[in-house]
């Protein structure tokens, strides 16, 4: 069971403390976790999930600038700490439209409130958003004209919602939807790193299964796709019946009203990547001659958008000039390059050439510049995923239904 659960902000600063048992939990273990994510190169998203310290053991997330820390003492799954923190982070960014300091800080009564609901006695309780909604109002203009004219800050309902007494805790039965229809979208990251003479080190994606059920009624839906076995490490929402999946790979639910995330999985061991990004160094007396071809390869059938390359100038560089024949390239303050190319014409391959004046006394680049490379894919599922047909039962008519694919660039690294 959790202890304690700290919002911190990315300079340390603690921005919420929620104690969820009777035994408090101390505010020192933040200050003890910031020193060790300071001795770890003060990468916060690189930290791992789970920490020991000296008296606990501590689970956290970074989202968006902000840390979401827990504390325990006892011995629990790893995973009911992380995942239960993501969803904290998640209801929490969809009730107030984002994450950042300033957000929490004027929605901390809401944010306490949520946790309330959310956790009984240090065990998650209700994580489910359509629930939270009906029992806590979200923040918006008029409840926050009330609250000052009243002096009642409050969003809590007196009511308990219908749905928390039904089976499926995550609907209510008595939904009415003037449009009765459903959407569902395929949305997959790529994470590869590309050595420099182009071979993969790794390549893999992650993917979500994002619904937007607007139905009437109970319905029961059951999707399936036409080449499950490539998925790994699934996870599922509640709704999701687990039998149907073991025995058939089908996913049999009863859908949440509006979007939520039906479906995680990962496609490991990837052999093809859309682009190909070459980048090309020449050191001569002092200075360094830096060339950057990119292009499209193993070509996915639809146009690859928004392509930016980005990269850090080592710290031996003193000044850099880089001129490009197709898109526009900025030098940011923190010596990081930003070229954006849009999309790749097809009569010409963009290049960035650059010459790079390095300290006095350096003949060569002692560190070589780390691409990354942002792109989007609008109608392409890159793993190969294709949702073979969606079955909808319990309605007098068949709804209008959607699908759609996006695939877009994670941690897309490229080694000069």
């Amino acid at each position: 069971m959790l202890q304690c659960i700290f919002i911190i902000s990315n300079s340390g600063e603690v921005i919420l403390e929620k104690q969820l048992q009777g035994h408090r939990a101390d505010r020192s273990l933040c200050n003890w976790f910031w020193e060790y994510a300071m001795t770890q190169g003060g990468e916060l998203s690189q930290l791992l999930p789970v920490i020991a310290s000296p008296t606990h053991y501590l689970f956290q997330i970074f989202r968006e600038g902000i840390i979401f820390l827990a504390c325990t003492q006892v011995e629990m799954p790893p995973l009911m700490g992380t995942e239960f923190l993501c969803r904290v982070a998640d209801i929490i960014s969809d009730y107030l439209g984002g994450l950042n300091e300033d957000l929490i800080k004027d929605n901390f009564v809401i944010v306490y409130e949520l946790l309330d609901e959310m956790v009984d006695n240090g065990y998650p309780l209700i994580t489910e958003p359509n629930i939270l909604r009906e029992m806590i109002s979200p923040p918006n203009i008029v409840s926050k004209m009330l609250s000052v004219v009243t002096g009642r800050s409050s969003n809590v309902s007196t009511t308990l919602p219908v749905a928390t007494q039904s089976c499926a805790p995550w609907r209510k039965t008595d939904i009415k939807n003037s449009g009765n229809e459903v959407y569902v979208n395929l949305v997959e990251e790529i994470d590869a790193i590309v050595r420099s003479d182009g071979n993969l080190v790794k390549c893999e994606i992650y993917g979500e299964i994002q619904v937007d059920s607007n139905l009437s009624g109970y319905p029961d839906l059951t999707l399936s796709f036409a080449n499950p076995t490539i998925l790994n490490d699934v996870r599922f929402h509640p709704c999701i019946r687990f039998r149907p999946w073991e025995l058939y790979q089908l996913l049999s639910f009863v859908p949440p009203n509006g979007q939520f995330k039906l479906m995680s999985y990962r496609v490991k061991k990837l052999k093809s990547i859309p682009i190909y990004v070459k980048p090309q160094l020449i050191s001569s007396s002092g200075s360094c001659r830096m060339t950057v071809l990119v292009g499209t390869r193993n070509d996915p059938g639809k146009p690859i958008d928004s392509i930016t390359i980005e990269f850090h100038l080592p710290s031996c560089v003193t000044s850099a000039d880089f001129t490009s024949n197709h898109g526009t390239v900025n030098i940011l303050a923190d010596k990081r390059c930003s070229w954006s190319i849009g999309r790749i014409p097809k009569d010409k391959a963009p290049s960035l050439t650059g010459n790079l004046v390095l300290e006095s006394g350096l003949s060569s680049l002692h560190v070589c510049p780390v691409l990354q490379a942002k792109f989007k894919i609008m109608g392409v599922a890159l793993s190969g995923l294709q949702i073979d047909r969606l079955d909808v039962k319990n309605m007098p008519t068949q709804p209008y239904k959607g699908f759609r694919a996006l695939t877009r660039a994670g941690e897309y690294e490229v080694r000069s």
